[in-house]
This record gives C-alpha cells, structure tokens and sequence, in this order.
C-alpha cells in the first residue's frame, strides 16, 4: 500500500493509509521536504525495502512544494489517522513544533533526520556532523580555486536549520583557512531545493559577478541548477561548484568537470534507518550508548541526536559506481 510521493490532499492520504487502529502492523509516514526530485526517491526506496524487511507499514510523503505549511498538513492528517511513528525531514523546526507536540502528546513515536534543533521528537539521527559537513566542501572549494575572486552560498532555504549550519561551518572555514583567495558574494541564496531557482540565480550572479569562482550549494538540487548555469555561460573549470548531489542526477556534470563534486550521505540508506528507529521504538527497544543500529553503527547518542559518520565523496572517479547503485 501507498501513500504516493507528492501530496494532494488529506483525503487523498486518508486513503491510502492502513492505521494502527485498524491493523497489527505498526505503521509509519515519513514526511519529506520536497517530492519527486531525485534524493527523496532514493529514500523513498529505502523506506519501502525496510519496511518490507522488518514487517512494518511505512511510506513518504513528499509535498509538492518546500513549504513548511504542507509538511504541517500531512503530519496533521498522520495524527487523524493513528500512526504509530512519524517520520520528518523538516523545512523549517520552528514551524512543525507545535504539530510534532500534538503528535507526541496523542502517543505517536517521532523521529527526525536532518533536524537536530527539535525539541518534540524522540530521536533525530544525522549520517555526518554539521560542522564536518560544511567544512568538507569549504575545503574543497578553497582547493579547486587558483584565482582570487568571490563564491555564493546556496542553502534550501533560509529556515531549514541544518544546511544554514552547514553554510555557517563552510563560510568560517574559508574565513579563517581561505579568506585571501575568496570572499561571499552577498547573502546566502535559499534557492537549493529548486533546479530552476538555482540555476536563474547563478545565471545573475555570473552576470552580476565577473569575479565569481564558485558556489556551495547545500540542498540536492543547488550543485545541478548552478552547474547548469555554468554549462550555458561555458565557464566549466572557470567557476566551480560543489555540494551534495544525487549522482545519477549530476553524473554527466561531475564527468565534464562542470561540477566539481561534493560529499553526501545514502539518502536510501536514511531511508532504512527511520524504519529500522521507528520500529525499535515501537517495540520498546532502548537507545543507548554503544547500541548498534543498522545503517548508522554504534551510536553515542547526544541528548536526543545521534550522529554519526557515513560521508561518501562523489567526484569524477566514483559518480558512476554511486549512480549504478541507484544514488
């Protein structure tokens, strides 16, 4: 049974859905940022595989646009219907704690990923640090960059906490480590959830910068809209861009050097991961220092974060295996 990966409406949901009430089977929604791009498929597949696996009823939800309004919409309709555990990806964390404390209050199990400032969830896991993260691709930025000149931030949007931490890591970094080379290019951008935006907006900020040398861009589709941007200017190995991708998504971008690379964690794997949680949860298993959990390793759980260190580098000579494996 499933939910579909956009949503259309509560009722739409309603339909879909086997609940708690009416079924032995624990039942889990995910809820996504974004639906239909390229990473919130792979974790769809991964949530379907281990719900499969395990005996658990669990499937996304992908609003059709990043509007934090619809992701409090679908938990809503979550809550009416009795699941077990809710799944997020947040948009914005202040948005959706009023509806994570109505869901947890009914006796809903809440996990999150990529939201480590909730307070009303049970668990939030992350597959890399914030601060690694963003300095990796800083990093390499300062790398790939012979000329002095300027570099644009992208993020998913200005209130999704976790890729404004990464952008926050990758800028001091390049302060402290990098600042004779570059400098940013006015504010951060929060166009990196939408190929379109992301690319109109490079598209202004070559014109606008003769300077410009680069982009991070955190947020799945940032590195594809900028590299698109670039491949129309003929600027490849002249300006550079680097952030996390789908590798099938920007596989040929990657080959012809047009997108430098970037760092990023299975998002099919994550996927797995809240199934494997959810259950845990609903079968009363503790969480603790030392546990070993599938697809995240031993955890050293800080207050109700667990993070961890799964990075996969994408570059010239591993997009291809990464893109045949489905990432």
């Amino acid at each position: 049974m499933r939910f579909g990966k956009t949503l259309v409406s509560g009722l739409a949901l309603a339909a879909g859905l086997v609940t708690a009430a009416n079924s032995e089977t624990p039942t889990m929604g995910v809820v996504v940022k974004i639906g239909g791009i390229p990473w919130f498929n792979a974790m769809e597949t991964g949530i379907q595989d281990r719900a499969e696996e395990i005996g658990m009823e669990a499937e996304m939800i992908g609003p059709t646009s990043a509007d934090p309004a619809l992701q409090v919409r679908a938990i809503e309709d979550l809550i009416a219907k009795g699941v077990d555990v809710i799944g997020v990806v947040p948009n914005d964390e202040a948005a959706l704690e009023p509806v994570l404390q109505k869901a947890r209050d009914a006796g809903i199990k809440v996990v999150s990923h990529e939201g480590p400032g909730l307070q009303n969830v049970d668990w939030n896991f992350e597959l890399a640090s914030a601060q690694g993260f963003g300095e990796a691709h800083a990093k390499l930025l300062c790398a790939s960059t012979e000329e002095v000149g300027t570099y644009a931030v992208y993020v998913g949007s200005l209130t999704v906490p976790l890729h404004n931490a990464w952008a926050d890591a990758g800028i001091k970094w390049i302060e402290e480590n990098c600042s004779d080379k570059l400098t940013p290019v006015g504010e951060r951008y929060g166009v990196a959830e939408s190929v379109d935006d992301s690319r109109s907006t490079a598209l202004d900020l070559i014109a606008a910068n003769p300077d410009l040398r680069g982009f991070l861009a955190f947020g799945s589709q940032g590195p594809i809209g900028a590299g698109r941007a670039i491949e129309e200017r003929r600027l490849t190995g002249k300006v550079h861009v680097m952030g996390p991708f789908s590798p099938g998504q920007g596989r040929k971008l990657v080959k012809d050097g047009t997108i430098t690379g970037g760092y990023m964690w299975n998002p099919a794997e994550a996927g797995r991961v809240f199934v494997t949680m959810g259950k845990m949860l609903v079968d009363g298993e503790e969480i603790a220092d030392g546990t070993d959990i599938p697809g995240l390793g031993v955890v050293s759980p800080d207050g109700s974060n667990i993070i961890t260190d799964n990075l996969l580098e994408i570059n010239a000579s591993t997009v291809d295996e990464l893109a045949d494996k489905g990432l």
